[in-house]
């Protein structure tokens, strides 16, 4: 029997079928409990494009999923229950360069990356933070 999705797993999947609302998108995920795996006590990312991605995953079941491919063989992969904003505001500020969040990147037509954008990250480390003042100081 297959797990009900969650919340933020129902949100991804409207977006990604262009009847989503992005707002609700990012506050479902701010307010949603995901599962980040561990390594040695550091929270699990990769980089792509520039940016590290942490990556998270929004239940047991899509951490499953990576586990197969990128786990420790043998063992259970360990993991932090995290909140997105805990993320978003905390962690990605923390790690000193370009960072967003992607979640259910193991799940096929199911994952969303949520880049170090306004509106996602602070805006301290946000890489378009700089475009968007300039945009505010022209009267837009």
């Amino acid at each position: 029997m297959e797990q009900p999705r969650t919340a933020l797993a129902e949100r991804i999947a409207e977006q990604r079928a262009g009847v989503g609302d992005p707002r609700a998108l990012i506050g479902e995920m701010r307010r949603s409990v995901l599962l980040v795996p561990s390594i040695d006590g550091r929270l699990w990312s990769a980089h792509s494009g520039g940016v590290r991605w942490v990556c998270a995953f929004t239940d047991e079941t899509a951490l499953a999923r990576f586990a197969l491919h990128h786990g420790p063989g043998d063992r259970p992969m360990d993991y932090a229950a995290l909140l997105g904003a805990r993320i978003v505001d905390e962690v990605v500020p923390g790690l000193g360069e370009p960072a967003g969040l992607a979640v259910d990147i193991a799940s096929e037509g199911g994952s969303m990356f949520f880049p170090p954008i306004t509106g996602i990250v602070p805006d301290g480390v946000a890489v378009d933070a700089d475009a968007v003042e300039e945009g505010r100081g022209r009267g837009r």
